[in-house]
């Protein structure tokens, strides 16, 4: 986890299709549209179908890079400008707080600190499927939930700042609650997928690995939410299903190749991962690996 802490902080994943992949998408749009209206105009009859399917299809690729060069693009650098305005005001904030006071959360820093976290949230929500934005709300939710922390035992039980502290803490939670968990959501989702593209057994557990890694962080902070737990449970039979299809699938390379007694050893492996992590577990897979093991354990006894 702690590797993964460190993965979280650093490098980040972009907010921009490829290049190579959106022309590739969008060529593969406009050759599909191409070879459709040139197979319904060439049923009707028409003597040059493929001049209008061309046309059509060089309309829809002119349009694909229009939208991705200039609408798009254009948004997505208002974005990324608004994204580094905010975070330049945050620290700004945070500067000349602490140049007029180091210990002290002002009602005033207090008040613009949480405005500049309801801004992020609303940008993170306009591109709700990228992770990153979410992370950076949470993470900054974080940071303030730890300063007010630290304040609260200062404050008098008078003071107005007391009341602003507490409602400011309540507004943070639950940013902090929402963003997190789409977040997971989102990191989660997208590792799983990438698992299930993986051919090599070793990435398509690196990548099982680390959705889990995902959630579980999220669980630290949240350890009773349903919806985490639920995610943890079917990541954990996910992982669990890839160990035992690689140990099971070295038990077959294993035995053709004729050592018979490591193809037992790499069975009774998986079978005893599988109820390690499924205690009393009955299913065809286990079975399928007890018969596999009476045969081996009487072809060794035999030989």
């Amino acid at each position: 986890m702690q590797r993964y802490r460190g993965e979280i902080s650093g490098n980040r994943r972009p907010f921009w299709l490829p290049a190579s992949n959106y022309y590739i998408l969008a060529a593969s749009v406009a050759i599909a549209f191409f070879f459709l209206v040139w197979g319904i105009l060439n049923d009707g009859q028409d003597d040059t179908p493929w001049i209008p399917a061309g046309i059509g299809a060089a309309i829809i690729l002119s349009s694909a890079v229009i939208l991705r060069e200039i609408v798009l693009r254009d948004r997505r650098n208002r974005f990324l400008a608004s994204q580094r305005q905010i975070d330049q005001s945050v620290r700004g904030i945070a500067q000349r707080a602490q140049a007029r006071d180091p210990e002290k959360l002002t009602l005033e820093r207090n008040a613009a600190i949480l405005r500049e976290i309801s801004r992020k949230s609303e940008a993170a929500k306009v591109l709700a499927r990228f992770a990153e934005g979410h992370r950076d709300v949470f993470e900054l939710c974080e940071e303030y939930l730890g300063v007010v922390r630290k304040e609260l035992p200062k404050v008098a039980a008078g003071s107005p700042r007391l009341v602003a502290l507490l409602r400011g803490t309540e507004v943070a939670s639950k940013y902090h609650y929402y963003h997190m968990l789409q977040w997971a959501e989102i990191e989660s989702r997208g590792l799983t997928k990438e698992a299930a593209k993986r051919d090599k057994i070793s990435e398509k557990l690196d990548s099982a690995q680390s959705a889990l890694g995902v959630v579980e962080f999220a669980l630290q902070s949240y350890p009773d939410d349903p919806a985490l737990l639920d995610s943890q449970k079917v990541l954990l039979d996910l992982v669990t299903s890839i160990k035992i299809k690689d140990l099971m699938g070295k038990a077959e390379r294993s035995a053709f190749k004729g050592n018979h007694r490591r193809a037992l050893s790499l069975y009774q492996d998986a079978l005893f991962f599988l109820q390690r992590e499924h205690p009393g577990i009955e299913s065809e897979l286990v079975d399928h690996i007890n018969e596999e093991i009476s045969r081996l354990r009487v072809h060794l006894l035999e030989s």
